[in-house]
């Protein structure tokens, strides 16, 4: 008669690291769930802003980096669907008089004028409807490959952005929505990021991740082996797009105004150099690069201010932020050409891995 499991003396080295880093998972949930709770308890109303800002572009920079990372599809995109969610979601939670309010030159249209739900509906609607238009917009945008896909990406944003500026009686057009609850908080962005890491992580340690990144290295060899390269890409393009609608949803709970200018190029713009800084490929790396790029921009702002030098009154010069972060990124292009981290990620046998070595 076979002994059982726990008779079978010691657990495999395998077996016995799972459960080690399975532990070690939990803990540092833990630990940031823990984190979280002084941060929104004790922390000043700016740096649980800042620190809610850094959280939703770590979810838009890991959702960005399975399409243009792991796939490897030049894709410039993001800007179109955080407008999606973030539309979608502002006037599904609107009250009716804040919109009657809002809509001074054309009324809005009905259903929407009477319609307002609790806000994790509405997010999960927004990015169920923002998947739904990167699905869509699969099928034309995934026939085409390298620069002629990013072409056809950057202009479906800028129709997105377009639309939203003229469609005056569903978006308000060029006036915006204002007064949207000021809903989002630590624990809604938190929530969200971890959730997509979680999602994206195992996700790109499947067998899907591995097909997305042999599509990447050579679509032509991996469709020869049997991989479905289209489809691969059309569920990452998805599934990105459905993640970067809920953040959308959120940062207009945030900012609580929104209008079609601030969904720019510049928004993907600012995520591609993120996901560059971090490292293609690198969901540590981009997420690393989001908190960077958050907080170095904030710490940045003194070159944008005016400055007495000696005596000498040298005036503030706007945008100088984003020419830093331009030299920032032609140095790592130059002296880190992958990146910060390259295609790396954390894990808790790298981290025991380099323990080890400390040890005397």
């Amino acid at each position: 008669m076979s002994r059982r499991w726990y008779e079978a003396g010691p657990l495999p080295a395998a077996h016995t690291t799972r459960r080690r880093d399975t532990r070690l998972t939990i803990l540092a949930s833990l630990a940031a769930a823990g984190g979280l709770w002084l941060l929104q308890a004790f922390a000043g109303g700016y740096v649980v802003h800042m620190t809610c800002v850094a959280a939703l572009f770590a979810v838009l920079a890991v959702s960005y980096n399975l399409i243009n990372g792991v796939a490897g599809q030049f894709s410039l995109e993001p800007n179109a669907f955080v407008a999606c969610g973030a539309y979608v979601t502002a006037l599904l939670t609107l009250s009716p008089a804040e919109k009657a309010a809002s809509f001074i030159l054309e009324p809005i249209i009905w259903p929407l004028s009477v319609i307002s739900i609790p806000l994790l509906p509405a997010l999960l609607i927004a990015g169920l409807l923002t998947a739904l238009m990167g699905f869509l917009m699969g099928f034309p945008v995934f026939r085409v490959r390298g620069d002629y896909l990013a072409i056809v990406t950057l202009g479906f944003g800028e129709v997105i952005r377009v639309v939203a500026n003229n469609a005056q009686a569903v978006t308000n057009g060029p006036l915006g929505l204002k007064g949207i609850p000021h809903l989002t908080d630590l624990w809604w962005t938190g929530g969200l990021l971890a959730l997509t890491l979680f999602i994206i992580v195992r996700l790109v340690n499947s067998s899907y991740g591995r097909a997305l990144k042999a599509v990447r290295e050579d679509e032509v060899a991996a469709e020869a082996m049997g991989i479905n390269a289209f489809w691969h890409k059309m569920l990452a393009f998805t599934t990105s797009a459905f993640f970067e609608g809920v953040a959308g949803g959120l940062l207009a709970h945030l900012i609580t105004t929104i209008s079609p200018s601030l969904f720019t190029f510049f928004l993907t713009f600012n995520l591609l150099i993120i996901i560059v800084v971090g490292g293609l490929g690198s969901n540590t790396g981009a997420f690393l690069a989001a908190l960077l790029f958050t907080y170095g921009g904030e710490w940045l702002r003194v070159v944008e201010e005016p400055l007495n030098l000696f005596g000498l009154h040298i005036p503030g010069i706007p945008g100088m932020r984003m020419v830093f972060f331009s030299l920032i990124l032609v140095a790592v292009m130059i002296f880190m050409r992958q990146g910060l981290l390259g295609r790396r990620e954390f894990s808790w046998r790298w981290l025991w891995a380099v323990l080890d070595q400390r040890r005397p």
